[in-house]
């Protein structure tokens, strides 16, 4: 009785599991589209809201950084149908033959993209890649916390804020903001500047100035008051004032990281045009419009900056003004031998 009881529940179980799929396929009847991005960086509900209209299923999943994207892809990339990696990281994709071109036959909507975006250092011939998002890094700190103004990279070192300072963690940033507190340059090639910056970081440490090198746990810890100091992003500091006011956030005056996030299709995706498509979903204005709200990050899109309440487009943080981007670089690919001096810098701050 028993073995015909569980020949039973196994049938019963395969037709559910049948008719799952059924279901399934009747729901996604146009495939799936694979999409890597940024953890915080995105409005969810267009997901669910691209399936809808599409009958395309999405498989969303978030990395840390530019470099564990990068690994992602060497160790398997074609996983994935569409990837949302920064400036530099693209410049190295294209040199390195791991994009695709894309065609903009699927993504009419490129056409909503303002001219300061078009045709970027990064990918000069605009073939592989659609700007999503950009903004600027700096100095996040707690007004109730810091008394005093916060105006350069030095804070960051001053051992009155010992324990209370959130370093990001990943290298061209981290260095990046000591080459530049330095007075040098984030894309220097010399390898004693980023010596000199690496053994400022070793300093930092040494002086018990950082309490933890975060990425994404820095929402809760700024938003918390578990620390009083932290560098990140100004779309993201936006998103942690609404839920701390005593919230601050400044480009220092030695200058800061202006970085753009694109669109870009791996070699060998296997859902080509469902991930162009998929990218010109995230350019019409009013998905582009209910993404920017959500995550707090600048638009490249010329309709939905215009679409956005004043309060944001003339928000400084989000759109800053043109004398502090005078002051900021943007990263770019640095030649092979430089980049594993990078990792072995960070190797050394990190152990």
């Amino acid at each position: 009785m028993k073995r015909i009881f569980s020949l039973l529940l196994a049938v019963m179980m395969v037709s559910l599991l049948l008719t799952g799929c059924g279901d399934s396929a009747a729901q996604y009847p146009n495939g799936e589209v694979n999409v890597l991005n940024w953890g915080e960086y995105i409005d969810e509900d267009v997901l669910t809201q691209f399936e809808s209209e599409t009958g395309i299923k999405v498989n969303y999943k978030t990395c840390s950084d530019n470099e564990t994207l990068y690994s992602t892809l060497s160790g398997g990339g074609s996983d994935y149908d569409v990837i949302v990696p920064s400036d530099y990281m693209i410049s190295r994709l294209i040199d390195e033959g791991m994009l695709e071109k894309l065609d903009f036959s699927n993504i009419p909507n490129f056409s909503d993209i303002d001219e300061n975006f078009v045709k970027p250092a990064y990918d000069p011939t605009n073939e592989y890649s659609v700007p999503y998002m950009w903004g600027t890094v700096g100095i996040i700190y707690n007004t109730s916390m810091v008394k005093d103004e916060i105006t350069s990279w030095g804070a960051l070192f001053d051992k009155k804020y010992a324990g209370q300072v959130l370093m990001i963690n990943n290298p061209r940033d981290a260095i990046g903001l000591a080459l530049k507190y330095l007075g040098y340059s984030y894309n220097t090639t010399d390898k004693s500047q980023i010596q000199k910056a690496t053994d400022l970081l070793i300093q930092q440490k040494k002086d018990g100035i950082v309490q933890a090198y975060v990425m994404d746990e820095i929402f809760d810890k700024m938003e918390g008051g578990e620390a009083a100091i932290g560098v990140y992003y100004a779309g993201d500091y936006l998103t942690m004032l609404e839920n701390n006011p005593d919230l601050a956030f400044v480009v220092p005056t030695e200058g800061s990281n202006y970085f753009v996030d694109a669109m870009c299709i791996p070699k060998g995706a296997s859902n080509k045009t469902n991930g162009e498509k998929f990218i010109n979903f995230m350019c019409t204005t009013d998905v582009g419009l209910a993404n920017c709200e959500a995550i707090g990050y600048s638009t490249p899109l010329k309709s939905v900056k215009k679409a956005l309440d004043p309060s944001i487009s003339g928000n400084p943080v989000a759109y800053p003004s043109d004398e502090v981007l005078a002051k900021c670089e943007q990263f770019i690919n640095l030649p092979q031998d430089i980049l594993e001096f990078y990792d072995s810098e960070w190797l050394r701050l990190k152990v």
